[in-house]
C-alpha cells in the first residue's frame, strides 16, 4: 500500500487542478465554489509533501515556495471582485455584469465577478494550506534530526 501512495501521490496535482477548474466552471450553472476547489488542490499538494518530504516536494515544484504570494494575491482578487460594484455605485458583492447585460464567455464559462471571487478564494485556501503543510513538514523534519 505504501508503494502505491509513493507512486501515485506526487502525480495527483494535475488531476486535482482539473477537478478544481471543473468545480469553478460548474459553479455558475449549479452550486460550486472556490473553497472546495482550493481544498482539493491543497490536499493534492499535502499528499505530495507527505510522500516526497518538504525539500523534494519544493524542488520538484518551486512554485510551492510562493504560497504567501498566492494568499496575498488571492485575497486582493477576492476583495477587488467583491467591491467592484461599489465603484459603480452598487452595494458590495453585486454581480457584474448585471442581469440582462452582455457577459463575456469563454466556452461555457461566463466571466463575471463571482468567477474572480471564487478564483481568489481558491488561491487563499491553496496558499494558506500549503504554508501550513510546509511548516508542519519542517517541524517533523526537525524532530527526526
Amino acid at each position: 500500500m505504501n508503494d502505491v501512495i509513493e507512486t501515485v501521490g506526487p502525480k495527483l496535482l494535475g488531476p486535482a487542478l482539473m477537478v478544481a477548474a471543473a468545480i469553478i466552471v460548474r459553479g455558475y450553472g449549479d452550486v460550486g465554489d472556490g473553497f472546495s476547489a482550493g481544498v482539493i488542490v491543497a490536499l493534492a499538494i499535502a499528499l505530495r509533501y507527505v510522500t516526497l518530504g518538504v525539500e523534494e516536494a519544493e524542488r520538484g515544484l518551486p512554485i510551492l515556495r510562493h504560497a504567501p504570494a498566492a494568499v496575498a494575491g488571492g485575497l486582493l482578487v477576492a476583495l477587488a471582485s467583491g467591491f467592484f460594484g461599489v465603484a459603480l455605485g452598487d452595494p458590495p458583492f453585486t454581480h457584474q455584469p448585471g442581469p440582462g447585460e452582455h457577459v463575456v464567455e469563454i466556452g461555457m464559462l461566463e466571466l463575471m465577478t463571482p468567477v474572480a471571487f471564487d478564483v481568489g478564494v481558491m488561491l487563499v485556501v491553496v496558499g494558506s494550506l500549503t504554508l501550513l503543510v510546509h511548516h508542519l513538514g519542517m517541524l517533523v523534519g526537525e524532530r527526526r534530526a
